[in-house]
């Protein structure tokens, strides 16, 4: 049997200030650095053997799986890939979810940041939050950094790196950990479920709880749950 285990990153900075972070480099702040800990402990605590990680290109996920592995007492060796990174919120990146609700509706947010097709007005390449002015991208194609981005764009840029480079690994009952984020997670998670455009949008990724899915012989998912059972989500397949 194999394990994959996807963890949202710890609480950003960004996440407690309720603001669109999307694709700018926001780090943890203490209490998600917490999170990623406790993720650690929670992974310790049963005893699994991570052989593969992955985390995304970003801070807050790249810190939080460096958390967990200083944790678990394993060496810090993992892949970093820009393709596992949050989706991109274009002309959101950086505003106040709350007062955006003021401003646009509630409904109207709550479509651009759940809907499977829609996505906000693109980011200026002027603005210092696109990907093209920050330097951690420096080295990923401009053609493959985003103005603004849909779920469905977020999906078709995740799963075929998963297919290639992570499902690939679940074999001879090897281990995988992917720390990313909430909408990066949400598209693994509408492949592996098999989820419809409806049902995506209900799927709620909590920060720094391990979900731990299970594959048989034949990459079947036999079970998943949430290590931390406190602050669990509904899964809505299982």
């Amino acid at each position: 049997m194999s394990h994959l285990i996807l963890v949202r990153h710890g609480q950003s900075e960004w996440n407690l200030q309720k603001r669109f972070t999307g694709w700018v480099d926001i780090d943890l702040t203490a209490n998600g650095k917490l999170e990623a800990c406790k993720s650690g402990e929670l992974l310790k605590d049963i005893n699994i053997k991570i052989d593969y990680s992955f985390s995304s290109l970003q801070i807050r996920a790249i810190n939080t799986l460096k958390l967990i592995h200083n944790t678990m007492r394993i060496k810090e060796i993992f892949t970093k890939a820009w393709e596992l990174n949050e989706r991109h919120y274009g002309a959101l990146t950086g505003l106040n979810k709350e007062e955006m609700k003021k401003n646009f509706g509630e409904k109207k947010i709550h479509e651009y940041r759940r809907s499977w097709n829609i996505k906000p007005e693109p980011l200026s390449k002027n603005n210092s939050y696109h990907p093209i002015n920050i330097e951690v991208y420096k080295n990923v194609p401009k053609s493959s950094l985003p103005d603004t981005e849909s779920l469905k764009d977020t999906y078709n840029r995740v799963l075929p790196y998963y297919k290639n480079n992570i499902q690939t690994k679940l074999v001879d009952e090897k281990n995988v950990l992917v720390v990313a984020h909430g909408n990066s997670i949400r598209a693994i998670c509408k492949y592996l479920f098999k989820l419809d455009e409806n049902k995506i949008s209900l799927l709620e990724i909590p920060t720094g709880n391990p979900l731990i899915i299970n594959f048989d012989s034949d990459k079947k998912i036999i079970k998943c749950h949430y290590l931390d059972k406190s602050r669990r989500k509904d899964l809505i397949a299982f």
